[in-house]
């Protein structure tokens, strides 16, 4: 990888940032928002529509595309396959139950993201107990298998509590949630997710080396002396935490954990400790463009999850043709 390739990726985002803040029904030039945000400007309507209304919004998109991204990239190197995503233990679809449980109860929009977060880690509690129960833990295979499980259950159960909700107040608010969503997002959100994502993320950046020499194999990974199975297992608990904490404020948003990584792959190459900064960096530009676009391609607001399956279905067929031998 190149070395101008980092800074390049921190002025696309922090370009993002800047035309995300200025675009809406009360347009800002991005010099005008730019001298904004340091303190150049004091135009007092201008800075509350981008400090109170835009600001954290777009920092919550980034925050969430930054945190799938990097879940994708653990969870892909640590099972040595790049079709994994954040999802595959179950973590959306727990964090989904949850929330959706919340609609249900009427309960106010903290508590629906608590228990949406709760959701998640239960979910993958339930599937290490299951994994463990089943074949000890150490097999990898069963993990997984076990993670579709439970994911399936809780679909189920996110499908039975739909029937139950009131067609015209629950309903819509629990397909909407699911479909992915920053509209409702304020400053608190994204300081209350902020520290989850960073804890999760301090164990990956800080193991990255460890990570990558997994990702050659577990023989190879036991004789250079790593603890291979308490590495599978801080790995696995950061890249949950950062999942959950994400779907917990956006709600289920698919394919950014799964493409991205394979994005990233392309510029970094294969070795962890150059795709985790890559795939972070890319992912939140990515998000902060979607949800610019979410909130005004259209006349009503478009769900982010709509939005990423639109863009990542016809990106991922791209990325296969393109690593197709001969």
């Amino acid at each position: 990888m190149h070395r101008s390739v980092l800074p390049a990726l921190v002025l696309i985002l922090a370009g993002a940032v800047v035309i995300a803040c200025g675009v809406g029904p009360y347009p800002l030039a991005p010099g005008k928002v730019l001298a904004l945000l340091v303190g150049a400007e004091t135009d007092p309507a201008a800075a509350r529509v981008v400090f109170d209304i835009r600001l954290p919004r777009v920092l919550a998109a980034l925050l969430v595309g930054a945190a799938l991204s990097a879940a994708g990239s653990a969870y892909q190197s640590l099972f040595r396959n790049p079709l994994v995503s954040p999802d595959i233990l179950g973590v959306s679809s727990g964090a989904g139950l949850g929330a959706v449980l919340g609609i249900l109860l009427g309960l106010p929009v903290l508590a629906v993201q608590l228990l949406g977060f709760a959701g998640g880690i239960a979910t993958v509690l339930l599937v290490a107990l299951l994994a463990r129960a089943l074949r000890g833990g150490a097999d990898m295979l069963v993990l997984v298998l076990s993670g579709i499980v439970v994911g399936a259950l809780a679909g189920a159960a996110i499908a039975l509590v739909k029937v139950l909700a009131d067609p015209y107040e629950q309903l819509p608010a629990i397909t909407f949630w699911l479909l992915g969503s920053l509209s409702g997002i304020q400053r608190g959100d994204v300081l209350a997710a902020a520290p989850v994502v960073l804890i999760g993320l301090a164990p990956l950046v800080l193991l990255r080396w460890r990570i990558g020499v997994l990702g050659l194999g577990e023989e190879e990974a036991r004789a250079l002396g790593i603890d291979t199975v308490w590495l599978r297992g801080i790995v696995i608990t950061a890249a949950t935490l950062i999942t959950a904490a994400a779907v917990a404020i956006s709600g289920v948003v698919g394919w950014v954990g799964l493409m991205v990584p394979h994005m990233a792959r392309m510029i970094a190459g294969p070795r962890f400790d150059r795709l985790l900064p890559v795939a972070v960096l890319l992912g939140g530009s990515f998000m902060v463009a979607v949800d610019t676009i979410a909130r005004s391609g259209a006349r009503i607001e478009i769900p982010l999850g709509v939005l990423t399956a639109l863009i990542g279905g016809p990106v991922f067929v791209w990325l296969l043709v393109r690593g197709r031998p001969g």
